[in-house]
């Protein structure tokens, strides 16, 4: 009996083969073309003395190896501590930021998904537009809300509380509170991490700082308050009204049967946010250009002066790949700490025991055979 009915077709494999790389060749082209190539070239600048003249594949430009790194690494000279305050800015940017943006974002999607209240669109609406404005008209606006007789200090006033020159102020505000209390700023404290002395680590961000790390929150808690919108409604009234009968108080709820479905919802935003607070350049670019002394100066803004300004292209592209990996590394490492409260990810107890079972199962299998 012929087994040719029995044999798969392998040219109809190959015709459905060659349909799917024409179908996915154009994507392929476009992500080689504008994003692996300019991504390869950059890592060639950063390694290499290019001034920007030119094509930074002519002969002329030399090859430093990591001298460029090593420049913005080793918190000497201006490039180092300047790179060692970009990090400190932004460190503290973050840290702030994340965490407040995630509680709001989580409250305001909470409080319109209430089946009580009235006009939903209307707040949905008015929440999630800050989002779509242009970043550069909302940092032109705040430039005015948080001048020094702008709306901010005006508002301040009506409590007695002189409000300060936001955007002009480089005190830090743990300084601030320090000093307060007595503490005396030191005259000359030694360089630590990044060259950076650990008096200007303990400062704190910047009273400007401040103003972008408002502004930051205003901006981007309509984004997440979607995601978690949509994952409130995904829940379902059920869980909630069966939690209701079980004698659970809204707070209770809220704590013990919300949260806990919202991980994975959760996980999502704390990542992005991440993200997006280690990449800030155009409110920085557009409202202070790293200023006060320096103390609104991030890494996304250090690279671009470096290399836009300064002319120093391997510098600016080194900084740039120092900076994606420092994003891998907090991705990671939220990753690591928050991928145990995502429940579609299995624990490493799920793991271990799922590899057990399939080496049993490989054995049974031997010994059967």
């Amino acid at each position: 009996m012929s087994d040719h009915g029995q044999r798969p077709r392998r040219s109809g494999i190959n015709s459905q083969g060659v349909a799917g790389w024409i179908f996915v060749a154009p994507t392929i082209l476009i992500l080689g073309l504008f994003m692996f190539v300019p991504v390869l070239m950059a890592a060639w600048v950063s390694l290499s003395n290019w001034n920007g003249h030119g094509s930074p594949l002519e002969t002329g430009v030399g090859y430093v190896g990591g001298n460029n790194y090593v420049a913005v690494l080793n918190g000497q000279g201006i490039a180092g501590r300047d790179f060692g305050t970009s990090i400190r800015n932004n460190f503290y940017y973050a840290l702030l930021v994340v965490p407040i943006q995630t509680a709001i974002s989580l409250g305001l999607a909470t409080f319109v998904n209430r089946r009580a209240l009235k006009g939903k669109a209307f707040f949905r609406t008015a929440f999630y537009f800050p989002s779509v404005t242009s970043s550069v008209a909302i940092t032109v606006l705040w430039l005015f809300l948080f001048a020094g007789t702008g709306s901010v200090n005006s508002v301040l006033s009506w409590f007695g509380v002189h409000g300060p020159n936001w955007f002009q102020d480089s005190r830090g505000i743990f300084q601030i509170l320090l000093n307060a209390l007595g503490v005396q700023t030191p005259a000359n404290p030694p360089a630590s991490l990044f060259g950076i002395s650990w008096w200007e680590w303990v400062a704190g961000p910047s009273v400007a700082m401040c103003a972008f790390i408002f502004m930051a929150v205003f901006t981007t808690s309509g984004t997440f308050m979607l995601l978690f919108l949509a994952a409130l409604q995904a829940i379902g009234e059920e869980t909630d009204e069966a939690a209701m009968i079980d004698g659970a108080s809204a707070w209770q709820r809220f704590r013990y049967v919300t949260v806990p479905m919202l991980r994975p919802t959760l996980f999502t935003v704390l990542t992005l946010g991440t993200i997006g607070t280690w990449q800030v350049f155009d409110q920085i670019y557009t409202g202070t250009k790293g200023g006060p002394s320096k103390t609104t100066l991030t890494p996304a803004y250090l690279s671009y002066d470096a290399a836009f300004t300064s002319q120093a292209w391997g510098r600016g592209s080194a900084i740039a790949f120092i900076l994606f990996f420092i994003i891998i590394v907090f991705t990671l490492l939220q990753r690591m700490i928050l991928g145990q409260a995502d429940p579609t990810l299995p624990s490493r107890r799920d793991r271990l025991a799922q590899r057990r079972l399939s080496t049993l199962a490989r054995r049974g299998t031997t010994k059967g055979a």
